[in-house]
């Protein structure tokens, strides 16, 4: 083969990665997400369209072959804050980064988590370094200072040592540290489920949504307000979580979910961290020819556009 062919090839899966990764963003707004941003409320001062244009331009940096995973994120971050001035993704680029990193290799001959495990195995301190520029740069509101691992100062440590000891206290650490176990073992066979019983995308991501709320208190909000009310959102969840998705069909709990929506607006809740995840499980998904067989990246067929807790703030912790 020429190395123009391999050329076009890698070409061609990067376009599919980044078709993916938009898809993903785009999804996850379509769902019902109580407390957070979807197409039928805004909230938080953010609204559908700072998140549409925050997944178009963090797609190129994202996707952009030879990166570390801390320059990747960095840049993803920094087309983020150029285009829409806040902070709509870091916990959307911290989870998506190392997925997109293990799916763009074109010699590797390994399923997505086999290849993503590499990625995080590999990341060192230079890429904690960049990891810490992009937190900075995206500024989460309360953000605090941390005696170790603190974002402000040079890294001692790799990613995966860093989110390891703060995998106790927030989500998306966690995820590094189990090598995104939860996602591939419960979250990501539940969306395949919801999707086959209820043959609605956008209901099956809010299912999914609602199963990472009832189950974990979202650390974005614990970050801001406090376990004590991150543990009562997960109370609050729980029980129609749970019900939503043994359900048949969907529909009878639109009006529940846009209730919850509204009372955990009004009250300044944002279960951000959890609509993170989501956006990472979807973008699993929407990798699946790389989640079961053993494929070089160049080779997986491409997949078509779609549309549309800790109490006090630690600055060693990676938050949305």
């Amino acid at each position: 083969m020429t190395a123009q062919s391999w050329s076009e090839r890698a070409d061609e899966t990067r376009q599919w990665i980044g078709d993916a990764y938009r898809a993903a963003c785009a999804l996850e707004l379509d769902a019902l997400k109580p407390g957070n941003v979807h197409r039928e409320s805004a909230g938080h001062g953010m609204t559908v369209s700072d998140f549409m244009t925050s997944a178009a331009v963090s797609t190129e940096p994202l996707t952009e072959p030879g990166l570390g995973l801390g320059e990747r994120v960095y840049r993803a971050v920094a087309a983020t804050r150029a285009a829409v001035g806040c902070n709509t993704n870091l916990g959307i680029i911290l989870l998506c980064a190392p997925l997109i990193q293990a799916a763009l290799d074109p010699a590797a001959l390994a399923t997505l988590r086999e290849r993503l495990a590499t990625v995080l195995r590999g990341a060192d301190r230079r890429d904690m370094n960049g990891l810490n520029r992009a937190i900075r740069l995206a500024a989460p509101g309360g953000l605090g200072e941390s005696a170790q691992h603190d974002v402000a100062v040079p890294a001692t440590a790799t990613p995966l040592e860093v989110m390891t000891q703060a995998a106790d206290r927030d989500l998306i650490a966690a995820q590094y540290a189990a090598g995104f176990q939860d996602l591939f073992e419960r979250a990501v066979p539940l969306l395949g489920q919801l999707q086959a019983r209820w043959r609605d995308p956008a209901w099956a991501a809010a299912g999914l949504y609602l199963d990472f709320l009832g189950r974990f208190p979202d650390t974005h909000i614990a970050r801001k307000l406090g376990l004590a009310r991150a543990r009562a959102v997960t109370r609050r969840a729980a029980s129609i979580a749970a019900a939503l998705v043994r359900a048949a069909r969907p529909e009878p709990f639109r009006e529940a979910l846009l209730e919850l929506d509204r009372e955990l607006k009004e009250a300044g809740l944002n279960p951000g961290s959890c609509a993170d995840l989501t956006v990472a499980c979807l973008l699993i998904a929407g990798l699946e020819p790389l989640n079961s067989i053993s494929l070089p990246a160049a080779d997986a067929r491409r997949i078509p556009r779609t549309g549309p807790g800790t109490p006090a703030p630690l600055r060693s912790i990676c938050y949305t």
